[in-house]
């Protein structure tokens, strides 16, 4: 048998090392990304009326959103924050909407716009996600590398999520056979935790591979099973874990999305959809404000999450809370309370907060880090592995096949 894995590990892993590669070095960045990209780009970020001596107060997010939309008809607003930190601009998210005289929608040439919540001037504008290394679009194309490898979508699928959800699967089964090698004798079990750190070259190469594997596995296994919930989760995990669990059902489930050429419009307004999920919230004595709010025209749902206006990236915990309305008559469509529902519920709230390491504050992200770097080293010292073992065998062979060519008259 253990021939056997030893194939499956050596093809898994040169099937998925140099994805793996990229994906741990750029999730090394991206567990920083918000401050790395603030820090990159300062227009985007910070608001210029912040450094002026005149106090005056800041517009909300939902009247940024209107002004927006009323200034560039072309345009639906699709994700704003209700309340803007001091000091911050406004990052609202934009689509275009139907041109009436190709029925497509309009090429913007950006989906995301930074507005001064004071003086209501923008700031700056980007396409978040294209693949440009230019300051203002570097910490986007990074995040999307991580889990699209920016492979093109085609046939009406995502190709890109796809595929580096297939990576986790393989990823999965490789990080159990992997395991399993790394133990070949139970009664020798401290070789597989060591590391020759002064033999260096080649040996330490091999500690590095198997002992560090080891000594991370459980963390890696976590990585791997959140990169498949993160990108097949209707396709693989939900399904996967109805099998264990009843889930609550979730807000798209029932819908069936339509194309960007036939958005569904809304019925209620931003500020409809905001009152309807504060009530909500009220009756379910919740304390946190309405953070922000997003129309999903594909789906025709508003969503409004409960956060303060410094956390709307949900550090720590299981995120923030989420409620859910039909953006044509207001009825609620449910919503994701983090910490409720049943088993497998939980499981699934917990994929991206395990994933980015947010789970854990701080501290989370900074381990998430440091593993991505280690999942980039697993898959280079892997690699150059094979590269010696290949090398070797060819060169045994070559001597093996020398005796023939001597024999062999010109």
């Amino acid at each position: 048998m253990r021939p056997s894995m030893v194939v499956l590990h050596r093809w898994f892993g040169l099937a998925v090392a140099l994805f793996l590669f990229i994906s741990g070095l750029t999730g090394a960045i991206i567990s920083w990304d918000h401050e790395l990209d603030a820090w990159l780009n300062a227009q985007l970020f910070h608001a210029q009326s912040a450094s002026s001596a005149a106090v005056r107060p800041a517009k909300s997010g939902l009247e940024l959103a209107r002004q927006l939309e009323a200034q560039d008809p072309r345009l639906r607003v699709n994700y704003t924050l209700t309340t803007i930190e001091p000091g911050h601009t406004a990052l609202i998210a934009v689509e275009g909407r139907p041109d009436p005289a190709t029925g497509k929608p309009h090429e913007l040439g950006f989906n995301q716009v930074a507005i001064d919540p004071v003086t209501g001037a923008m700031q700056g504008k980007r396409q978040w996600g294209v693949v440009s290394l230019t300051r203002e679009n570097l910490l986007p194309f990074l995040y999307k590398l991580h889990y699209t490898m920016h492979i093109p979508d085609g046939w009406g699928i995502e190709l890109g999520v796809w595929f580096m959800g297939i990576i986790g699967i393989v990823w999965i089964f490789d990080c159990a056979i992997a395991l399993y090698l790394s133990f070949p004798n139970w009664r020798s079990w401290r070789k597989s935790l060591a590391l020759r750190w002064r033999e260096g070259g080649h040996k330490l190469n091999f500690d590095l591979h198997r002992s560090g594997g080891v000594w991370v596995w459980l963390l890696l296994l976590v990585l791997a099973i959140t990169s498949v919930s993160m990108n097949l989760p209707t396709q693989v995990m939900r399904p996967l874990v109805a099998k264990f669990s009843t889930l609550k059902p979730n807000a798209f489930d029932s819908r069936t999305p339509q194309p960007p050429d036939k958005p569904i419009e809304p019925q209620l307004t931003r500020e409809q959809a905001v009152a309807l999920a504060k009530a909500e919230a009220a009756r379910r004595g919740w304390a946190l404000p309405a953070g922000g709010v997003f129309y999903s025209s594909s789906y025709g749902l508003y969503g409004v999450g409960f956060f303060a206006a410094d956390n709307d990236h949900g550090d720590g915990g299981l995120g923030n809370a989420w409620l859910y309305f039909d953006g044509r008559d207001g009825k609620p469509a449910g919503g994701v309370v983090p910490g409720t529902g049943s088993a497998g519920d939980i499981f699934l709230q917990a994929q991206f907060p395990l994933h980015s390491g947010r789970i854990l504050g701080l501290p989370g992200r900074i381990l998430i880090s440091v593993m991505g770097l280690v999942v980039a080293m697993l898959s280079a010292t892997g690699l150059i592995i094979w590269l010696r073992k290949r090398r070797a065998r060819a060169a045994k062979a070559g001597k093996a096949a020398l005796p023939l060519h001597a024999n062999v008259s010109p």
